[in-house]
């Protein structure tokens, strides 16, 4: 019912917090296996945006950052194809704003140039829920393209269903 009611009143672009996980769904990205543009610090490894840990705080170590860098990106080979429903990301709380303009894709290319399943306009809630109308894909990438930015993310998880290939 949530879905349909984002789908009718937002459209295919995603909704920024409207959209929250089934209770006791699994989070699909503590399957997969993160890389990043860049690193640094380096124990900021993409891998901590999918440990598990939703502390939004920095200083406690359990967050990716990349490099101040043009389009900075992240991404998650989840290594099957789903059709991915919500992503939930956690931003870091010293400069949440740096999320703005972020996007969200999803689909089966590890080059990032997935189709755009939600842009970030909003970072005042922390985190932020975003509807993917269950796009399809084995790959999905968070991204600021067009700017030189930090990309810090906390935690990024994952919620959907896995995708099923038809047959005639």
């Amino acid at each position: 019912m949530k879905l349909l009611l984002c789908l009718a009143a937002f459209g295919t672009m995603g909704l920024v917090w409207g959209c929250q996980p089934p209770p006791r769904a699994p989070n699909l990205a503590r399957k997969g296996s993160a890389t990043q543009i860049s690193t640094f610090p380096p124990d900021a490894s993409a891998d901590k945006a999918i440990d598990g840990k939703r502390d939004p705080d920095y200083s406690h170590k359990s967050c990716s950052q990349t490099n101040n860098e043009p389009s900075p990106w992240w991404r998650l080979d989840l290594k099957r194809t789903y059709k991915v429903s919500v992503v939930v990301v956690t931003n870091g709380n010293r400069n949440p704003e740096l999320l703005l303009g972020a996007q969200i894709r999803v689909g089966d290319s590890p080059n990032n140039n997935n189709d755009v399943c939600a842009n970030i306009t909003d970072t005042s809630r922390n985190p932020i829920s975003i509807c993917c109308n269950e796009r399809a894909g084995r790959y999905l990438s968070v991204g600021i393209p067009g700017r030189s930015a930090t990309l810090t993310l906390c935690e990024v998880q994952v919620y959907g269903r896995l995708a099923r290939k038809k047959t005639c």
